[in-house]
């Protein structure tokens, strides 16, 4: 059992001490190279049937963005030893690049509501790189929202959940939208009964709430140091805490999640923090099964860095071409001390780099990792 700590904890402690990294936390699943093949088969099946429809290329899983975004993350002061790990070991301001999507492969009316997703970009990052990133300066940080867990525990299943996810993909956008407010009706009485359905609101189940007002979690765990922990972006600011939970019309709006999001940018800035989850205890908070929640009496998020985005155009063509065409988001872009753990991680390296190599040879349009701000039309 992890030892106690003493009494009146500092607030950026966890109860109980962190447990360091073991390579045997982390386990080989049988026939992982199989299932990476079949992953790898799925998601070029959903790249090729949207290209073939709309001549563009665009990524396997949340192709549409709602937001294009430019800020900075900063360390916060004074983080306790256990915290102060990776690029979070000494101070320091990151220019970052955000983008706000939707889990779909295909470009979908935002009335087909769906659950939502946060990409992070540092740029300017030192440290030993991770394989395949060797000669980037990058960080990335893959965020969903709705859930601290994943929806599969391990690879195996993830590719059945794909399967099901992929399935949907060309289908009749009328019809998507009737069943997304069939969805999220059977939903609402599931929730109001104290339930919740992963599968439901993955179909187009998700309430129709303001994408802005949103808390992201990574629900895979990551390196962190000597350590292993689950990472969660919270809005803050005040602006962002007012449309935690707030409906947006979507009604006749193919892109109004993406027109709120511009609105709110127009006129405000914003403010997240980045927090994390210590793993503290590996039998209750496992590596290899990615759908047990950790708990949160164990071991709460701790902020260890805050994300501020000033106001600006939050979305355009350029930007799009530059962000959704000309840049990849993948957990395998950064250090080695905040290296991916699991099973569904693992499989993800693969699957990244297909989806942006079919994008920058079917839009003859270089995926590149940005080097500095000057890069990027930001």
């Amino acid at each position: 059992m992890p030892s106690l700590m003493p009494p009146n904890l500092p607030p950026n402690l966890p109860p109980t001490s962190p447990l360091p990294y073991k390579s045997s936390y982390e386990m080989s699943e049988e026939e992982e190279d199989e299932t990476q093949i079949g992953l790898l088969k799925t998601l070029r099946h959903i790249s090729d049937i949207t290209y073939k429809d709309s001549g563009h290329a665009t990524r396997s899983v949340h192709a549409k963005s709602h937001g294009l975004l430019h800020g900075e993350m900063s360390v916060v002061d004074n983080l306790a030893p256990v915290l102060a790990q990776g690029i979070f070991a000494t101070p320091g301001t990151w220019p970052v690049v955000i983008r706000l999507s939707t889990i779909p492969g295909d470009v979908l009316d935002d009335a087909v509501s769906t659950p939502r997703g946060m990409a992070i970009k540092l740029i300017g990052v030192k440290g030993e790189r991770l394989a395949g990133s060797e000669e980037d300066v990058t960080q990335d940080f893959l965020l969903v929202n709705g859930s601290t867990t994943f929806a599969a525990p391990r690879a195996k299943e993830f590719l059945g959940s794909l399967k099901l996810l992929a399935s949907t993909t060309d289908k009749a956008p009328g019809l998507k939208k009737v069943l997304s407010s069939v969805l999220q009706s059977t939903e609402k009485v599931l929730e109001a009964a104290g339930g919740k359905s992963g599968t439901i609101i993955a179909l187009g189940g998700h309430p129709e709430t303001h994408i802005l007002g949103e808390t992201f979690f990574s629900q895979v765990p990551i390196l962190f140091g000597d350590y292993m922990a689950k990472f969660s972006v919270v809005p803050v600011s005040s602006g962002l805490a007012e449309l935690t939970g707030a409906v947006v019309d979507l009604n006749d709006k193919p892109n109004g999640l993406r027109e709120a999001v511009v609105d709110f940018f127009a006129h405000n800035n914003a403010e997240w923090e980045l927090r994390v989850q210590l793993c503290t205890d590996i039998e209750k908070m496992p590596i290899e099964d990615a759908s047990v929640a950790w708990p949160e009496e164990l071991s709460p998020y701790l902020t260890v860095a805050r994300i501020s985005v000033p106001s600006q155009v939050a979305w355009s063509e350029g930007r799009s071409k530059a962000i959704d065409d000309g840049m990849s988001f993948s957990p395998w872009h950064g250090v080695v001390a905040h290296r991916p753990l699991g099973s569904i991680m693992r499989l993800r390296k693969a699957a990244y780099e297909m989806s942006a190599k079919f994008r920058a040879e079917h839009n003859r349009l270089a995926v590149t990792e940005p080097k500095n701000m000057d890069d990027s039309p930001l």
